[in-house]
């Protein structure tokens, strides 16, 4: 009998850790090792970039929308880092020498970043809801300290809901019935948690819809009246860029994480054969390639931050020019000093 399969009904805090550990050839381990370790160490650069971009301009650091887009790239770098660690450690180097609550306190970790990523991209999304539909009152409205405000409760949210396993309600504590995709976890609760992820979508989708119906009236105004230039004009334009920015990267958001949440939801109600458990865990490393894409999305699309990083590149440049010649000026002084 398979030491790792018990009842349906029965609870499975007794299991060994080993049963999560689904590769089971080298060549999976090094493919998963390197996945983890390239998309992880580019997530971290990129979003390291973006958070360096928006808080060292004064101008766009202002801005309510790029507030919400440094949130998003900060719940990225962190959850790189942590689901990379937890992940390679438990996976690749089968580590399974912490307690309980050690791993409830990285799957902690790895579900408010993540929650706080989708969260950040829903606030985006009524940011530029407001900023579409109410361009004239959009100040008003979406202030700074409002912006800060929503983040904190976002975090503050994500975080209390992500530790709810650690502080209690986990089947070993319950005696109930355990995920079958991650121990000690109940559930009931993975449960909870997928609903809560799937209302955020939706809430998402549905921001965008009415954001991209007005962007394309937007667009068809503009067309309409190319003629008339003028401020107005202009931060039409913006706000329908960053609506179409901010749309591809749900897109993107919804074609990485649609495997994992498909077969998160499809555990909950059917048993996951060795084989979808394989393919979950490689699945996984769709959402570290989510948060490697969406930078560079912000790159090509966003002006601003665009120009904030050619000045960057420009000053960098500068200064290693500045460091290449140095010593060639220095020599030639030497020289000059010895023919004296």
């Amino acid at each position: 009998m398979d030491t790792c399969r018990v009842p349906a009904n029965a609870s499975k805090c007794s299991v060994n850790m080993e049963c999560f550990m689904v590769l089971s050839t080298q060549a999976q381990k090094i493919s998963i090792g390197i996945l983890c370790g390239l998309f992880g160490t580019m997530c971290v650069f990129e979003n390291s970039l973006v958070l360096y971009l928006i808080f060292s301009s004064p101008g766009i650091r202002k801005k309510p929308s790029y507030l919400f887009i440094g949130s998003l790239a900060l719940a990225d770098i962190l959850a790189s880092i942590i689901f990379v660690c937890s992940f390679v450690n438990f996976h690749v180097f089968n580590g399974a020498a912490f307690s309980k609550e050690v791993f409830l306190l990285q799957l902690g970790g790895v579900n408010t970043s993540f929650s706080a990523s989708l969260s950040s991209l829903l606030l985006t999304a009524l940011d530029r809801y407001i900023s579409i539909s109410r361009p004239s009152e959009y100040k008003l409205l979406m202030t700074r300290k409002r912006a800060w405000t929503a983040l904190a409760v976002l975090w503050v949210t994500c975080a209390t809901i992500a530790s709810l396993p650690l502080l209690g309600w986990n089947c070993c504590v319950l005696d109930s019935v355990c995920s079958e995709l991650f121990p000690f976890v109940d559930d009931n609760y993975e449960s909870g948690w997928l609903c809560f992820v799937m209302v955020l979508l939706g809430c998402i989708v549905y921001a965008y819809g009415h954001v991209l119906w007005r962007a394309r009236q937007h667009v068809a105004y503009m067309e309409k009246h190319q003629a008339q230039v003028g401020k107005q004009n202009t931060r039409m334009r913006m706000d329908v860029m960053l609506a179409k920015t901010l749309a591809m990267v749900l897109a993107v958001l919804i074609l990485c994480w649609s495997p994992v949440l498909g077969l998160m939801i499809y555990s909950i109600f059917a048993r996951l054969s060795d084989h979808l458990r394989k393919v979950f865990a490689f699945c996984s490393t769709l959402c570290l390639l989510n948060s490697m894409v969406n930078p560079i999305i912000y790159a090509l699309r966003s002006k601003e931050l665009f120009s904030s990083l050619r000045r960057v590149l420009s000053h960098f440049r500068k200064q290693l020019k500045v460091t290449e010649e140095s010593p060639e000026a220095e020599s030639t002084h030497k020289s000059s000093v010895i023919e004296t």
